[in-house]
């Protein structure tokens, strides 16, 4: 394969730059450590610049200079998607120099790394809360900032997880029959979660674990679970009369009130 001018050019380039590099990790003069990290940052190279802007933070630990080392050193470790520890690099730089000019965006970004970090909703959910919490002080903290409209759609998409991991669970308790459980964890879930988009279907899962049960009831506790059936099914089509679950919904309703004759007729 042939190689031209313009390769060479560039293989010599990359090997210049890699030599820079390395001497300027093992070089003691500061001045040309931050130049080179200053310059890796401004070219996106940021993984090579968290390793220069890990040194200069030790170095300049206590100066003036750490405030702007830290940041751009957080930073950069955000754009290199290690979230965690960016995540707390800002919350060092933010109790370091909370009158910084660089805190609300330093809060901000600790709060996005949090929220980066944050897993599909069907795992632990710690680091979720731990982002909303963030994002929550932030909020607090900045209510006029222009990254309130961000902050504010990030903390309603992880709610949104939250409530569906805690959906999730609770349903779960219907799927293996235990439905008296399913109903208690129902309970608490719309009670610890009233604006949840999930309330329609939880009332209506509600619904099915109270009517099974009562179907599936010893005499002496039918007639008050089936009236418990009832009052739930009436309460769901009161608040939902055009669910998605109506049809269902009204077939299991014509069920109980068949089983509720038959209790009465007995």
């Amino acid at each position: 394969m042939k190689v031209t001018n313009y390769t060479v050019i560039l293989l010599s380039l990359f090997i210049l730059g890699c030599s820079d590099f390395q001497k300027a990790l093992k070089n003691d003069d500061v001045a040309k450590k931050s130049e080179l990290a200053s310059a890796l940052y401004e070219q996106g190279k940021y993984r090579k610049a968290t390793q220069l802007y890990a040194q200069l933070k030790e170095t300049y630990r206590g100066k003036p200079q750490a405030e702007r080392i830290v940041f751009f050193y957080a930073n950069s470790l955000l754009e290199s998607k290690n979230h965690v520890l960016a995540a707390y690099e800002f919350e060092t730089f933010v109790k370091a120099f909370p009158k910084s000019q660089k805190a609300d965006e330093a809060y901000f970004l600790m709060g996005y790394a949090h929220y980066l970090s944050s897993p599909t909703f069907s795992l632990d959910q710690t680091e979720t809360q731990e982002a909303l919490d963030k994002l929550q002080e932030f909020i607090n903290r900045y209510p006029e900032s222009e990254r309130m409209e961000n902050a504010n759609s990030m903390v309603k998409e992880l709610r949104e997880k939250t409530e569906r991991k805690g959906f999730e669970i609770a349903k779960q308790y219907n799927t293996i029959r235990d439905y008296k459980a399913s109903i208690t964890a129902l309970d608490n879930f719309i009670a610890d979660n009233p604006g949840t988009s999930f309330r329609e279907a939880a009332l209506f899962v509600q619904f099915s674990a109270t009517s099974t049960l009562a179907i599936n009831s010893v005499y002496y506790k039918k007639e008050q679970r089936l009236n418990d059936a009832k009052s739930k099914f009436e309460n769901f089509s009161r608040l939902y009369p055009n669910s998605k679950h109506m049809e269902k919904a009204t077939e299991m309703m014509n069920d109980i009130e068949q089983e509720i004759r038959t209790f009465a007729s007995n």
